[in-house]
């Protein structure tokens, strides 16, 4: 069983801006330090900026309007705590507490990660879809349901109708969909909000890799400051989980369908 939604259900345009933000941050220092909140809805979008980096607001702007579309930008950008800044003085260490898995991914799951890409290809709008075994369920929004139904045959299409979706319809804030991208090992924070010493960022793709490797589920936890896990030197696994993201084009586009 697996829920999935696309790059531009609310929630991951949300997850998107916080994460372009983020990409925004590495053109500026090579290891910053940064948090981002974002929700976004109705007409406005609210940014929380914590970081060490300090940003001029037209870009964050144009961020928000690229993603976001035309809606009131208010953000807000205030300095990391100083006490947490402090802990990555003496070189790089583990940014949060937190427990941490990593699972193989199941075929059911590639099979709707599929099918959703492909929906998004010819429907670039608010989506979000199912799969429970031999029950698919798919809502697409802006897309013509009997269209839908006559590709997916087996699949409950729209259950209400043709529909919208969108801002205007729904809020979206960031994380709220961890499920749809890590599959079943919800835990940590998210992946695209934080910079990459952050343990929510390194050891949850670290985990989420280490699984797809052995085909093993994996479980960490780990305590702010440590300088190993699992056995790895902390300073690895944060390179190991840069390697993953420059392929994929950073974070912004790890928050367009998270994991798979």
């Amino acid at each position: 069983m697996i829920e999935k939604v696309n790059p531009g259900h609310p929630d991951k345009l949300a997850d998107r801006i916080a994460g372009a933000i983020v990409d925004l941050a590495y053109t500026m220092e090579p290891d910053p330090k940064i948090a981002v909140e974002v929700l976004i809805g109705h007409g406005n979008c609210h940014v929380i900026i914590e970081s060490s980096v300090k940003m001029d607001l037209s870009p964050i702007t144009n961020i928000i309007h690229c993603i976001g579309g035309n809606v009131k930008a208010n953000i807000q950008q205030v300095p990391q705590d100083a006490h947490l800044s402090q802990n990555q003085k003496e070189g790089l260490r583990c940014g949060d507490n937190g427990i941490f898995k990593g699972v193989p991914l199941t075929q059911e799951q590639k099979q709707l990660s599929e099918i959703v890409h492909r929906i998004y290809v010819e429907y670039p709008a608010d989506g979000k879809d199912i799969l429970n075994g031999d029950r698919p369920v798919i809502c697409q929004s802006n897309a013509p349901t009997e269209a839908l139904h006559a590709e997916y045959p087996n699949a409950e299409v729209n259950p209400p109708g043709d529909w919208t979706g969108g801002t205007d319809a729904d809020t979206g804030a960031t994380n709220r969909k961890l499920g749809s991208d890590m599959a079943d090992p919800i835990s940590g924070g998210g992946l695209h909000v934080k910079d990459l010493s952050k343990a929510d960022v390194s050891v949850n793709i670290y985990a989420y890799l280490k699984a797809q490797r052995t085909g093993q589920t994996v479980q960490l936890c780990c305590a702010i400051y440590d300088s190993e896990i699992d056995g790895v030197p902390y300073t690895e696994i944060v390179t190991e989980s840069k390697d993953y993201f420059h392929p994929i084009g950073g974070f912004e586009k790890l928050a367009e369908w998270g994991l798979f």
